[in-house]
């Protein structure tokens, strides 16, 4: 009896110790398996289709990966260059421009005070100053770190290779690991499976969709640095709540004030077909699945991006709704639909 206790105990030990030191060796490339991993859940719709046509997993896969690789290199070969001039371009007219004058003529009352004019002006131009040189430094470190890049990139087409090609004995595997009955596995990986396809499709996807409707006003219409403005309205678009709104609204108001007004009007025309659009999109892709309310998508969203960077804004929500999926099922009922919805 002591002797077996004596073995359990040691069997645990030794698989402690193993796990704390394999999470410490994979931790500088977790974020890339976890991206592997998460690329094979949404192309895994793709491999089954093309499986069936060139009858090999393997060239299915390879196919995919060829295509991804594609997706990426071409836009970062051509719009790297772009985006860094163009961030190094508003940094330098950050520097130069005006913040106090354009808001004295919409507020006179409110900046009548020269010494509040100067503060306001002081803050602004810090805020702006900080977030250009910001976005001009991120640009330039995707060419000074290429090397590692390029290593964290192999790393996730070598996951998203392996994961997408045998997802079936994963998860198999990962079922033999749960100590649940079949019917809560059941229950739980359905769940998982719908909130995740919520969360990446529903407001990933459809968030990026929404950046590239404002940004194709930005081009149109001519608007200065529409390559990064572009950009960051795609980033905004994944956000809940606040969305596409926080980058073309001041571009508006900045179009305005300079008396641009056909091109205030276009922009707005297609900010707002943006913020609408996924009233549209959204049930389409989404359809009846299962998924998390707003709030905790936003939440799960910010905690993420300061946790683990953009990538976080993926891992997030994600993470929260697989914790409210893990309670539901360790209480035998529904989440309340305050927080979760069917």
């Amino acid at each position: 009896m002591e002797e077996t206790f004596f073995k359990r105990i040691t069997t645990a030990i030794l698989l402690i110790v193993l796990i704390v030191l394999s999470f410490f060796l994979l931790k500088p490339i977790l974020l890339s398996i976890v991206l592997g991993l998460i690329l094979a859940f949404v192309f895994s719709p793709v491999h089954d289709r093309l499986v069936k046509i060139v009858k090999s997993k393997n060239l299915s896969v390879s196919i995919i990966c060829i295509i991804i690789i594609l997706l990426i290199v071409i836009p970062f070969w051509f719009l790297v260059p772009i985006l860094i001039d163009q961030s190094i371009k508003t940094y330098l007219a950050a520097q130069q421009m005006d913040f106090v004058t354009p808001l004295k003529s919409v507020f006179p009352s409110l900046f009548a005070s020269e010494e509040f004019s100067q503060q306001v002006g002081s803050i602004i131009y810090s805020f702006v100053t900080n977030v250009s040189n910001s976005l001009m430094n991120s640009f330039a470190n995707l060419i000074l770190d290429f090397p590692r890049l390029l290593l964290q990139i192999s790393v996730v087409f070598f996951t998203f290779f392996f994961v997408l090609r045998d997802k079936e004995q994963l998860v198999l595997y990962i079922k033999s690991l749960l100590p649940f009955p079949p019917e809560i596995e059941k229950k739980l990986f359905d769940n998982t499976k719908g909130i995740t396809s919520s969360v990446i499709y529903g407001q990933i996807v459809v968030g990026i969709i929404q950046g590239i409707i404002a940004g194709a006003g930005f081009f149109i219409f001519g608007v200065s640095n529409a390559l990064v403005l572009s950009l960051l309205a795609v980033l905004a678009g994944v956000l809940p709540i606040i969305a596409t709104g926080l980058v073309w609204i001041p571009v508006v108001i900045y179009l305005l004030i300079g008396g641009n007004n056909f091109a205030a009007i276009g922009v707005a025309l297609f900010g707002l077909v943006a913020s609408t659009i996924d009233n549209i999109i959204k049930p389409l892709i989404v359809a009846k699945r299962t998924s998390i309310t707003s709030p905790v998508i936003l939440i799960g969203m910010i905690g993420g991006l300061f946790l683990f960077g953009v990538l976080g804004l993926i891992l997030g929500p994600l993470i929260l709704a697989y914790l409210l999926v893990i309670l539901e099922v360790y209480r035998h009922q529904r989440v309340p639909g305050l927080l979760v919805k069917s």
